[in-house]
């Protein structure tokens, strides 16, 4: 029984300076990407550091990407003038016309850029869900990666905190 405290005390400090390497390590970086948009414009990611980026991977046919576009117009529009951009990723497989006429249709105030080749996808590790967002901090590192729709309320406390 005596051998048993020492013990886990060694563990316990063991888990805490794991925990602090852990906190401490550097967050992956957002890939070299450059999407090109609806319009045929270019957007190169790394010169949009300073900013804090969404980056959306979607779809016309995806529901919860639908569901989840107004939420993203509004937290744009609230964001946009402290340095917050989005750039909405539609799939390859989505046929370009329905995507411009989602985008004409729900007046998308972002950027709307083609993975005509699931270049996009590929480097963000192989996305093959959607939605799928990247948050990418000021600094080019991704702040955090989320599968399915986005929680609004804690995109904004972030998007508070890494703006003010």
């Amino acid at each position: 029984m005596k051998l048993a405290k020492p013990f886990l005390i060694a563990v316990a400090v063991l888990a805490v300076a794991g925990a602090l390497v852990y906190a401490l390590m550097d967050k992956p970086h957002a890939p070299t990407a450059t999407f090109t948009t609806l319009e045929g414009h270019p957007i190169v990611l790394s010169e949009l550091r300073g900013k804090v980026v969404l980056v959306n991977f979607w779809a016309t046919s995806c529901p919860g990407c639908i569901k989840e576009m107004p939420g993203m117009i509004e937290t744009y529009k609230r964001y946009k003038d402290r340095g917050f951009e989005i750039v909405a990723v539609a799939m390859s497989y989505d046929p370009p016309n329905y995507v411009a006429n989602f985008v004409q249709t729900r007046q998308l105030p972002f950027p709307v850029a083609l993975d005509a080749n699931g270049e996009h996808a590929k480097a963000f590790g192989d996305v093959q869900l959607t939605p799928t967002s990247f948050i990418i901090g000021k600094d080019g590192s991704i702040l955090e990666q989320k599968l399915g729709e986005l929680d609004f309320v804690k995109l904004n406390a972030l998007l508070d905190k890494e703006l003010s």
